[in-house]
């Protein structure tokens, strides 16, 4: 069984070759490449996820033992992280295929799309498997490589600045890693997760506080938490919604995963306890703050992420058994649900033109099964019961009342606070994109949809033409439209411009429904999956079996 183990790791970039070599002429292989690539990653991840219910699986790559060789470890979290994810961007992948298709987008943009992706979810695999920080360190790298060409797919400009941007703050944070683990190599010899727990206790208090604080602020950057994560507003509404949703749902939560394998393995004693909870509670309040203001639902749903970060870290605060389970509820919960939540955004966007609430309505008329897959989601974000968003954030409130500290009940108020104005945050997406009347300039049905780069420079030209100055054309709100009428919007994969649809294609919308109904079915297994979530958090505080596994003779 523990063969199994890299296997998530290596068939994703063995299959990046393949696609690569297949390229535009061959496009139906490369999709069929890349979908069978990730059921079989789907497979393996489950059946990983119920052996390491039993106890921990690792390889030693090479059979090099540690701290030499390179270490992958398979136990009830990263099986479970494994599972979730593979199952989210398996439906991603089909979702873009549908919206690739429906574009017709057949150039080399889209070729690039499969490789990168493919390699995407390899580091996404690594960082759930990695047995030392260094190996934790390629994996971001991985997926910042991958992320920045998806992030950029097309070339348009708000991509490219986005994607710079993003980049930046990525390699900011590379830098403060890679000190990090300078530092615990310095002080220990090693870097491998399960001799550093056990050295760790060795080091003085002020050398292993150092390490910690710097390891919590990378990983607090990757999962988007405040004061940390003012590049998500900028960064994710620009991407392609495929993109956007397997970033935001997914992949803001390697840094949470990082966070509770760090704090529980390396850091036991919650030394760091309170400033996480300080952290947490100013997520929560800021996020939801900001995600009342913003009338585009791109940018509304970014703003939700970084609140809703907040109930994970809160859990990672507390620390406990109780805490921790929460914690991973919540995780699993957000991945799938946050991930719907933009594949729905781009849905809307290709249904109406645009993401911008002001200029949407009618929907639950003229899209009643839009109006659903959005509807169903947005209420388990929001905590209604009986969804799994109520169920994770009760698990977290009972474990804050439970720890009976003082800010402890102040978080609990704070999630309560931000749960209600959640709901109203997803209430006012409803009256405004689809149950008030459809709005006098909301695009029709066929109407082309246009990038800003090439509205701006048509504009441009035409003034250039005339003699006078170029200028970009705007309605009374500032916003650049086409001179034929309809706001200036891109949203296929490559940047292109699209028509809109009166019925999204079926492939976009059949992906979309299942990552409904996945989110659906945690509410059916609430039971398993809570105790499944609780034995993971015993065996994360425990730590004995972790170490015993990789350290074993």
């Amino acid at each position: 069984m523990n063969a199994l183990v890299p296997l998530p790791v290596l068939l994703p970039l063995f299959a990046t070759g393949l696609s690569l070599a297949a390229g535009i002429r061959l496009k139906r292989f490369q999709r069929f490449i890349s979908v069978a690539v990730l059921t079989a990653v789907v497979v393996i991840s489950v059946v990983l996820m119920i052996a390491a219910d039993d106890g921990p699986l690792s390889v030693h790559l090479g059979d090099f033992a540690p701290p030499l060789g390179i270490t992958l470890v398979a136990d009830r979290l990263s099986g479970l992280m494994l599972t979730v994810s593979s199952l989210v961007t398996l439906c991603v992948l089909v979702y873009s295929l549908g919206q690739g298709m429906a574009d017709k987008d057949d150039e080399t943009p889209l070729a690039v799309f499969h490789p990168a992706y493919l390699i995407l979810v390899a580091g996404i695999a690594c960082t759930f498997l990695a047995g030392d920080l260094m190996n934790l360190f390629v994996g971001f790298e991985i997926m910042l490589v991958s992320s920045f060409v998806l992030l950029t797919l097309g070339g348009t400009g708000p991509r490219i600045r986005a994607g710079s941007t993003y980049v930046i703050i990525s390699l900011l944070s590379s830098m403060i890693f890679l000190v990090a683990i300078a530092i615990t190599y310095a002080a220990t010899g090693t870097v491998n997760f399960a001799q550093l727990a056990e050295r760790f206790d060795d080091l003085s208090l002020g050398v292993t506080t150092l390490v910690q604080a710097m390891l919590l602020t990378v990983f607090g950057i990757k999962a988007a938490v405040f004061p940390v994560a003012a590049w998500v507003p900028d960064s994710y509404p620009t991407a392609p919604a495929p993109v956007t949703a397997v970033f935001a749902g997914l992949l803001t939560k390697v840094g949470v995963y990082c966070m509770l394998r760090t704090e529980t393995l390396l850091f036991p004693g919650n030394r760091l306890g309170n400033l996480l909870l300080v952290v947490a509670l100013a997520s929560m309040i800021i996020g939801i703050l900001g995600a009342v203001a913003q009338t585009d639902l791109k940018r509304l749903l970014s703003f939700t992420l970084i609140s809703h970060i907040g109930y994970m870290v809160f859990g990672i605060g507390l620390a406990d058994r109780a805490g921790i389970g929460g914690a991973i509820v919540y995780v699993v919960h957000h991945i799938t649900v946050q991930t719907t939540l933009f594949l729905v955004a781009g849905l809307i966007e290709r249904r109406g033109g645009t993401t911008e609430l002001t200029r949407l309505g009618g929907l639950a008329r003229s899209a009643p099964l839009l109006s659903l897959l959005f509807f169903v989601p947005a209420m388990n974000i929001a905590g209604i019961p009986p969804f799994s968003g109520f169920i994770g954030k009760l698990a977290l409130m009972r474990a804050g009342v439970d720890n009976g500290s003082v800010l402890a009940w102040v978080l609990v108020g704070g999630s309560t606070l931000t749960s209600l104005l959640t709901l109203y945050v997803v209430v006012k997406v409803w009256n405004l994109a689809f149950w008030r009347s459809e709005p006098p300039g909301q695009a029709a049905e066929g109407t082309v949809m246009e990038s800003q780069e090439d509205d701006a420079d048509d504009a441009d030209d035409d003034a250039a033409d005339e003699g006078g100055p170029a200028v970009t054309p705007q309605d009374d709100q500032g916003i650049p439209v086409r001179p034929g009428g309809g706001q200036v919007v891109a949203t296929s994969i490559t940047g292109k411009a699209v028509t809109t649809t009166k019925r999204p294609p079926r492939t976009m919308l059949a992906a979309t429904a299942a990552t409904v109904v996945l989110g659906l079915s945690y509410t059916v297994l609430a039971g398993p999956l809570a105790a499944y979530t609780d034995r993971s958090a015993q065996e994360l505080l425990t730590r004995t079996p972790y170490i015993e596994e990789v350290l074993r003779p």
